[in-house]
Formats: structure tokens, C-alpha cells, sequence
């Protein structure tokens, strides 16, 4: 099978890692839905552009005033990508999606208000607990398969009727790598007077997204991603809504460039997306996701989505093909989805082979929930009210799953090497146990 053709374009991806008998073996990640790698051309526009680095929108230098200047353009580059409209929306840079989802929360709460947020049973962690102490949750159901029941999601619409401010659905799952339909969901949703969210994080890297004209009913309302998870991973995150979500009430964190005015007793706010990014700006993430979007433009991210898919047709092919291994998706190829595969192996631990792959092949997955606890006990079929909290973080009785997740510069040759590995593992299982138990 060919490599990929987008590996040059990637770092890091040929590098050598050791094994645990100590020889060294080129590096296979397929741990790409926790954090990509980054581009060359993200490293390349930070060092290129170090030597003018300088404080942004304070400074009357011509270092300040250009690092201003491609900051502030970074908006523009990020808006045209999801085809967000600067007229109506705002673009605010923070750490990572689960802030940006954080500060929706924080924005979205009346103190003499407790709205209802949907939430999903298949959500990440950070498009739950952040609802959870401002707001009433309640959860989309999913169906036998782990995709969401949008029957179930008109149900609760009707259910609390207007008291609804706020749909927050993932665009594509973490665990799963299913796909959900967005368009639909915003449309039954603005039918009800609510607003939709959808937690980008594992979506925009891997397929386009257009936020439609804000006149569409399939406009996305509120739109959060990770600058880690599309090969700029240097603490930069988005949240794009509309201005007016901001305009008024103070941000949650106050201070140095939030504010127009201020005196002992009056504070007059900045505008969005100012008011919303306090401190010094992290100026050199924000231009390192500007050079990633433009590659992943220049792609194509059809492209992209094309690549992937058929790494993972591919790969569940092969992985059908090993006794005892059980996958937590749907197989389907016609259905839409990006490139994640969830299993376990009959007989060994979620944590315990992730350990495996690691160590004899150099291969990184991850393993556990994946900050998915309820979506993972519902597709593990664990009764939540007999799961009691286990402390301890590499415990073996914790349940899990291992995940495969692709990037686009994964390649066939690295998923034969998988697979081998997974063939001699469960043939010589009870070796592998025993070696890595007495690690």
C-alpha cells in the first residue's frame, strides 16, 4: 500500500521511540482524536515570525502593531474556514474547546434564570459539566447502535417547550467517530425558538463546516474547536457566535484588555471578542491555526474526509477478522462518520493492550473513556447505578475501551502493523499477560 502523500506536510511522524527491550522503532500514532501533531507550516510561521513577536493591541511600535494586525487577520482566516460572517458573529480565541465551551456556559446563565440545556448521552465531558451547575440538563437518548434518537430530541423540545435556550450536540463523536446531522438538528431546533451548539473539536479537522447564513434553519448558532486536534497544538481554541451573546454583562475572567474604561467604582466593558480574551493573547497559537487552517484548505478537507474514511474501511476489513475482538460502532460505511474505531480484545484489558501496542510495536492508542464515561457505559451495556466510582487511575477493573483515531497522514502500512500485532497478541495471549502484569 502507498504512504500517504501527506506525511511530508506533517512533524514528527517518522520519528523513533523505544520499545520496552530497548531497541528503537519508528513511531505509529493513531492517537490522533486526543492530539495531533503539528504542521511544518506551523512551526515554520512561529519561527518565521518570532523576531517580530511583540505585545498585541497595547504597543505603538511597529512590532506590536504588526503582531496586532496578524492577530486580528487570524479572525478573518478562522471565520472564512467554517464560513462563519464577521457581520453577525464573533471570533474568540481561548486555550482549547473546553473553554470555549466553559465560557458559553458562563454567557448563556440568568441569575434569576434556570434554562434548559440539552445535552446528549454521547457527549465529551467538556459538552456536559459545564451546563450541569447553570443550567437544567437533560440528555438526547442514543439508540441500540450509539447514534442519537432525534425522535427523542423532538420529544424533549415539546417536553419543556420554550423553556429551552440551548441544544449542545457534538458534531462528531470521540468514542465512535459517528457523525451527526447537524443541519437537521439545527433546524428542528431554531423550529422551537432554541439555539444549537456543536462542539467542533473532532468534526473541524476532519470534514468541512459551513455555519450557513445566519436566515438558514440550518444556520450553527454557537461553533467550538481545538487549534490541538487540526496539527496546530499550541493552546489555541475558538468559539464563534454572534456578537450579541457578548455584548453585555461582564466576562468570567476580568482584567488587562477587556476593558475600555475603568475608575474605583465603574468598569465600562470592551466590545466582543475583546471583553472575552483577558491578558496578553496567546498571539503565537493563534497564528500557528491560521497556518494549519490554510493547509488543511489547501487539501481540500473532502480530501481529507476521503483519505480517512478509507483507512478505516480498511482497518475494521482487518479487524473483523480477529477472533475475539469486539468493536463499539456501527460498521456501516454508507453512514457518516470520521476516522475512529473503538474495541476491546477478549480477554485482556483496555489499559493492558494499549500497554502491549506501546511497548512490542510502538504503536500509540489510547485506552479508558475518553472523557465519555456515560456514552461508554451505555455502548459497554454497564448498568450506571451498579458502576460505582473506582479510584485509582491505571486500575485494572476500571472499564474502557481501546480507540484508534486517524490523522491524514496515517497511512496502510501502519494499520498491517496493527493488525499483525493484534493477530500475535491473541494468539499468545496469556504471554503477553503474564510479561506485562510483572512490569
Amino acid at each position: 500500500m502507498p504512504r500517504s502523500v501527506y506525511r511530508e506536510l506533517v512533524v514528527g511522524v517518522n520519528i523513533k521511540v523505544p520499545l520496552l527491550n530497548g531497541s528503537w522503532i519508528t513511531s505509529i500514532n493513531l492517537d490522533n482524536a486526543a492530539t495531533t501533531p503539528p504542521f511544518v507550516c506551523a512551526l515554520q510561521e512561529i519561527i518565521q515570525f518570532a523576531p517580530m513577536y511583540s505585545s498585541v493591541h497595547r504597543g505603538a511600535g511597529y512590532k506590536s502593531r504588526l503582531s496586532t494586525e496578524l492577530y486580528e487577520n487570524s479572525r478573518l482566516t478562522i471565520a472564512n474556514f467554517v464560513k462563519a460572517d464577521l457581520n453577525y458573529d464573533t471570533v474568540i480565541f481561548l486555550k482549547n474547546t473546553t473553554e470555549a465551551i466553559n465560557k458559553l456556559s458562563h454567557r448563556l446563565y440568568c441569575d434569576n434564570e434556570k434554562s434548559v440545556v440539552l445535552s446528549t448521552e454521547m457527549e465529551h465531558h467538556s459538552n456536559d459539566l459545564p451546563w450541569r451547575n447553570k443550567h437544567h440538563v437533560d440528555y438526547i437518548e442514543i439508540d441500540d447502535d450509539g447514534r442519537l434518537c432525534l425522535d427523542d430530541l423532538v420529544c424533549k423540545l415539546n417536553k419543556y417547550k420554550n423553556a429551552v435556550k440551548l441544544v449542545a450536540v457534538t458534531g462528531a463523536s470521540n468514542v465512535t467517530g459517528y457523525v451527526n446531522p447537524i443541519y437537521e438538528i439545527a433546524e428542528i431546533t431554531h423550529k422551537y425558538n432554541a439555539k444549537i451548539l456543536v462542539d467542533g473539536a473532532q468534526l473541524v479537522p476532519h470534514a468541512q463546516i459551513d455555519m450557513q447564513p445566519v436566515n438558514s434553519p440550518g444556520h450553527i448558532d454557537y461553533l467550538a474547536f481545538s487549534g490541538h486536534k487540526m496539527y496546530a497544538p499550541f493552546g489555541t481554541g475558538v468559539l464563534i457566535g454572534p456578537k450579541e451573546t457578548f455584548m453585555n454583562g461582564a466576562p468570567e475572567y476580568a482584567g488587562g484588555g477587556t476593558v475600555r474604561t475603568v475608575t474605583h467604582t465603574d468598569v465600562l466593558w470592551d466590545d466582543p471578542p475583546h471583553k472575552e480574551e483577558a491578558g496578553t493573547p496567546n498571539m503565537m497559537g493563534a497564528l500557528s491555526l491560521q497556518a494549519a487552517v490554510k493547509t488543511l484548505s489547501m487539501i481540500g478537507m473532502q480530501n481529507i474526509s476521503n483519505y480517512e474514511l478509507d483507512l478505516w474501511n480498511y482497518t475494521i476489513s482487518n479487524l473483523k477478522k480477529i477472533p475475539g475482538l469486539q468493536l463499539y460502532c456501527d460498521t456501516n460505511p454508507d453512514k457518516p462518520r470520521i476516522g475512529i474505531v473503538s474495541f476491546n480484545l477478549d480477554g485482556i484489558h483496555h489499559a493492558l493492550l494499549a500497554d502491549i501496542l506501546a511497548g512490542e510495536t510502538g504503536i500509540s492508542v489510547r485506552s479508558g473513556c475518553f472523557c465519555a464515561q456515560p456514552y461508554v457505559r451505555k455502548l459497554l451495556k454497564i448498568q450506571e447505578e451498579k458502576e460505582s466510582c473506582i479510584r485509582g487511575h491505571r486500575s485494572l477493573s476500571r472499564p474502557g475501551m481501546v480507540r484508534i483515531s486517524f490523522g491524514l497522514y496515517n497511512d496502510f502500512d501502519e494499520i498491517d502493523i496493527l493488525i499483525q500485532k493484534l493477530h500475535h497478541i491473541v494468539d499468545y495471549k496469556e504471554f503477553y499477560i503474564q510479561k506485562y502484569m510483572a512490569v
